[in-house]
């Protein structure tokens, strides 16, 4: 039943390990530290917790760069740890989600340097090598993402290594049967350790283009955006035998019970939607990020939701995304106002949400000094404005020093205003927006039609974005005033009018509407609609 799938009725909530909470007062946030705080996150009702890797690294790319699939960073703590922090979950009735990379490691593990170690070497075909042309520049054109050319030299063996992300970020060659192999050994290595499913990282780069043709010039791209907009990335992503890997994935992923699969995927939604694999062999979630990228205004979010509900395989189950370690927070992107407008909508829409640690208290841009730039993406393009350090700052827990995330300076800065935008403060201010998703939550997890009841849009005018949900006889609305000014929704079609479960303001919970619904400014409303 769709009612007892946990990642369908649920919600996810995403934890940066170095920004939640530490527990030994070196700065960093820890394992011991999010085991710590599990009851809060239990608190908010969501059901479970997505942590950003927390294996063996030199942190080149602060754990996206893997030494060890089946270990624990020591800044982290050890795999004890691990156990410990997913058995106080399960008690807690959490699920626990690991970030898994499989597209890259690290240089420093061992499987690369075997590899790098001889032309001849066993696994010298686990990672992607190609000679030179014939002039010594690289074998095509492709662009990291993090700027500059994807391949490097190496001189020992006399050919170049693909590196989608850093240089310390060498490739793997899924490709390779053996790989494969051997990764899938990493993902039952942890479900056997209890963890209920993965996040695969860049999972739509997992294969390349076996020619290795050029990619094409983008003839939209400026001046100002990051390298890698200067070309299509039709050769070095989304090739067609990814869907093979994946599927092989979720093989592996279903032989366990009650486990999910899901995928990073930054692509258009007809692209995306196919990430859901023939027959539904792929992602039970490919991640969809459209919410981050379209511009917030009800026509365009309008447009998008329906699109992408028209674009779903049968029984693919939708989900939604508002913010992540990647992208600038939502507050920042839209202001506090509107902030609070977006956690209704996320928390309404048909699919699963995925949460990001801080977006419950509101947390917008934090100002990080150049002095104290730590992501290796702005170190490499700096001044686009691209830094990802703003959204990766430490949880605000209260007003006290280091605002109660450690004993010591904290690895990024706090928000200028931590002593008030805090968990020990918003939760004793009844209209805070804390409050107002831990309420969005409770009515979310009290109603079918909310969290896997149909969607049906509501006909709308700008700046009002309005649709209903529906399971059985449980009929709910949801408007949305994406203005600073207030507006009017008029009902055309049953049902006409009904009784507000919820405001994102405090004083209209029992109000009696009618066919027509007055919003305040920046005001998102959810009614129980009459029926008849």
């Amino acid at each position: 039943m769709l009612e007892n799938t946990w990642w369908k009725s649920g919600i996810v909530y995403q934890v940066y390990p170095r920004s939640f909470q530490d527990s030994n007062g070196d700065g960093v946030g820890d394992l011991p530290g999010i085991t710590s705080r599990l009851d809060y996150v239990a608190g908010l009702g969501v059901n479970a917790v997505w942590i950003s890797p927390i294996f063996p690294s030199p942190m080149a790319d602060f754990g996206y760069d893997v030494a060890d699939y089946c270990g624990v960073d020591p800044l982290f703590g050890s795999l004890a740890d691990m156990d410990a922090l997913v058995a106080r979950a399960h008690e807690l009735g959490l699920r626990v989600i690991l970030d898994f990379v499989p597209n890259h490691s690290s240089d420093q593990h061992p499987w690369f340097a075997e590899s790098r170690s001889s032309r001849h070497n066993p696994k010298r075909d686990w990672y992607i090598w190609r000679d030179a042309k014939p002039d010594g520049s690289p074998p095509n054109n492709w662009v990291s993402n993090f700027g500059g050319s994807a391949w490097q030299w190496d001189e020992a063996t006399g050919q170049y290594y693909y590196h989608a992300f850093l240089r310390e970020q060498p490739d793997l060659n899924w490709r390779n049967p053996d790989l494969r192999e051997a990764m899938h050994d990493v993902l039952r290595f942890w479900m056997d350790r209890g963890i209920d499913g993965f996040r695969v990282d860049v999972i739509w780069h997992l294969i390349k283009d076996a020619e290795f043709r050029d990619n094409p010039p983008n003839p939209g791209y400026n001046e100002g955006r990051p390298e890698i907009d200067s070309l299509l990335q039709v050769h070095s992503t989304d090739q067609p035998e990814v869907h093979d890997v994946i599927a092989g994935m979720r093989r592996v992923v279903d032989d366990y019970p009650d486990r999910v699969l899901i995928g990073e995927i930054y692509l258009p939604v007809e692209r995306l939607v196919t990430y859901y694999g023939k027959d539904l062999s792929g992602a039970h979630l490919p991640f969809n990020f459209q919410l981050i990228q379209t511009a917030w205004n009800a026509h365009a979010i309008a447009k998008l939701v329906n699109e992408y509900e028209d674009a779903l395989p049968a029984g693919g189950w939708p989900n939604w995304v508002l913010g992540n370690h990647d992208q600038p927070r939502i507050a920042a992107r839209i202001g506090a106002a509107q902030a609070r407008v977006a956690a209704m909508l996320l928390l309404t829409l048909r699919g699963t949400p995925t949460m990001y640690y801080g977006d419950e208290i509101g947390l917008a841009r934090v100002e990080v000094p150049p002095d104290r730039v730590q992501d290796p993406w702005e170190k490499n393009e700096p001044g686009l404005g691209f830094n990802r350090d703003p959204e990766r700052t430490p949880m605000q827990w209260d007003d006290g020093a280091h605002a109660g995330f450690s004993s010591h300076d904290p690895w990024l800065p706090l928000a200028e205003d931590y002593r008030q935008c805090n968990v020990a403060a918003l939760s004793r201010e009844q209209g805070s927006i804390l409050n107002l998703y831990r309420r969005l939550i409770a009515l979310r997890g009290a109603s079918h039609a909310l969290s896997v009841g149909s969607y049906v849009p509501i006909p709308s005018a700008e700046p009002l974005l309005a649709f209903r949900r529906v399971h059985g006889e449980e009929d709910v609305m949801v408007f949305l005033n994406l203005d600073a000014e207030p507006h009017t929704a008029e009902l055309r079609c049953r049902p006409a009018g009904g009784r507000i479960l919820l405001s994102t303001y405090l004083d209209r919970a029992g109000e009696e509407v009618g066919v027509k619904v007055a919003l305040r400014p920046n005001e998102g409303l959810i009614v129980s609609a009459t029926r008849g």
